[in-house]
């Protein structure tokens, strides 16, 4: 099982700040470059030059727009396990809600000895589906008071 720290960065205004400057830039620079590998300038070695994938860059985008809105940001490997209680932080829900997800086959999990680990990909799975499910919901709402011209 994998070691995770889900600690996650908490910005400061200051954070927040400069990734509200830079988020739209990144998003730039990813939109008129398609290369698999990115060059990246250090700014205050600009002989420096580090070389990531794509993906990184990607994922900094992502981690940009969370920090931009205020948001914490953790990285958890889709590969590593998560036991119950890490699990039911990230969704922020109490464990006794998470085991009954589990029990009723909500999220995939195996166990190991007495205690269920949860791999954080199977938790991704699952919170973009229940996300997808209430956008669902919220149309359908939004749908039924138009109709009733309620909006």
């Amino acid at each position: 099982m994998t070691t995770l720290t889900l600690a996650a960065i908490q910005p400061d205004e200051s954070d927040i700040n400069t990734a509200v400057e830079a988020l739209p830039h990144v998003k730039e620079y990813l939109a008129t470059h398609t290369d698999s590998v990115m060059r990246l300038v250090v700014a205050d070695e600009p002989e420096e030059i580090l070389v990531v994938p794509r993906g990184a860059v990607e994922l900094l985008a992502r981690v940009l727009g969370h920090m931009a809105a205020g948001e914490g940001v953790s990285v958890v490997p889709a590969h590593a396990e998560l036991t119950t209680q890490q699990a039911a932080e990230l969704l922020n829900v109490s464990r006794p809600y998470l085991i009954g997800l589990l029990d009723v086959g909500d999220i995939e999990y195996r166990k190991v000895g007495k205690h269920r680990r949860i791999k954080a990909q199977s938790l991704m799975a699952y919170m973009a589906r229940d996300e997808q499910e209430r956008r669902e919901a919220a149309d359908e709402l939004t749908r039924l008071n138009q109709e009733m011209g309620l909006l």
